[in-house]
Formats: C-alpha cells, sequence, structure tokens
C-alpha cells in the first residue's frame, strides 16, 4: 500500500471512530438521563478540533514521518498490494481503543468521549501528512511503501523509483503562498 494512501486512510479512520464515539456518547447520555454530558463533551470536541488544527497547521511532514521516509529500505521492485491487511496490521490500535471505548461508554459515557476527542486531535493533526510526503516523492522521484511487518513492529517503508515530475515545482510554490 503506499504510504501516502495509508495516511489518508489513517485520517478518515481517525475521523470515523471519533464520530462512532461521538454518537455513542450521546445514546449513552439520553439512556442514563445525563445533561451534563453532552455540553462538556462538545466543549471537550470543540477545544480537540482546535488542537489537532494547531498541531496539523504545518504543510511539511512531522519528525517521526520525516524519519519514516529518511530510514525507508530501497528496492527496485513493487512490494505486495494488500490494503485491507495493511491497514488492519497497522491501525489496529485504534481499532482496539475505538471498540475499548465504545464498551465503556455503556457504563461510563464519559470514557467514550474523551476518546472521541482524542481521535478528532489526531484525525486533525494528521491531515495535511498526505500533501506532503506527495510533495517530497515528486520531488525526488520516488514512491514510498509500507512494509509489510508484524503488528507488534514499528512501522518500515520501502522506496521505489518513481518518476520525478515538474508538478512538486508546482506543489511548493502553492505552499509557500500560503
Amino acid at each position: 500500500m503506499r504510504f501516502t494512501d495509508f495516511l489518508k486512510a489513517t485520517v478518515m479512520t481517525s475521523a470515523a471512530a471519533a464520530t462512532v464515539l461521538a454518537v455513542l456518547t450521546g445514546f449513552a447520555a439520553g439512556r442514563a438521563d445525563d445533561t451534563l454530558l453532552v455540553p462538556f463533551s462538545a466543549a471537550w470536541w470543540v477545544a480537540a478540533g482546535g488542537i489537532g488544527v494547531l498541531l496539523g497547521r504545518r504543510a511539511d511532514t512531522s519528525p517521526p514521518i520525516a524519519r519514516l521516509l529518511a530510514d525507508a529500505r530501497s528496492t527496485n521492485s513493487l512490494p505486495e498490494v494488500s490494503p485491507a491487511r495493511v491497514l488492519l496490521n497497522r491501525l489496529w490500535p485504534l481499532l482496539v481503543c475505538t471498540v475499548a471505548a465504545g464498551a465503556a461508554a455503556l457504563w461510563l459515557p464519559q470514557i467514550a468521549a474523551i476518546a472521541a476527542g482524542f481521535a478528532i486531535i489526531w484525525a486533525l493533526s494528521w491531515r495535511r501528512q498526505d500533501a506532503a510526503v506527495t510533495a517530497i516523492e515528486g520531488r525526488d522521484g520516488v514512491r514510498y511503501y509500507v512494509e509489510r511487518t508484524s503488528p507488534m513492529s514499528a512501522i518500515r517503508l520501502l522506496r521505489t523509483p518513481g518518476f520525478r515530475t515538474s508538478a512538486w515545482e508546482q506543489l511548493e510554490e502553492e505552499r509557500t503562498a500560503h
């Protein structure tokens, strides 16, 4: 799976987890007849949105992603493409946390509300990383793929030859114009 696609899927999955947890919070608050939970949760979600926007405001890669790109192993062949396996293999912690927080919402809906806020932060803080990696790929003429590893090991990338594009110059001009 291309790394840029993985980053997009991570953002969308985090946003989906936040949505599911927010809905569960609303249902649990209604069932418990808790009139304060939803307003306090909404305030937390707005604050989390602000934090996520602040963390994700820069257009360049974050230091962890820059390290991943720098440490990518070079290869001349395309890796096996199995997006579902890669997503499950790499995003299982998000799935486990979402299911656990959703289950805990049956007894303590505050847990789902808090977890939704953290999923909002995660989604918003990573929202521009795929564009930054795409710009690097265009500039350097390479493509980055997620390497198949154990679910318990750190993520690793493969660097394959790509096509150097002049589009990266346009991306750089647009990025510096903002």
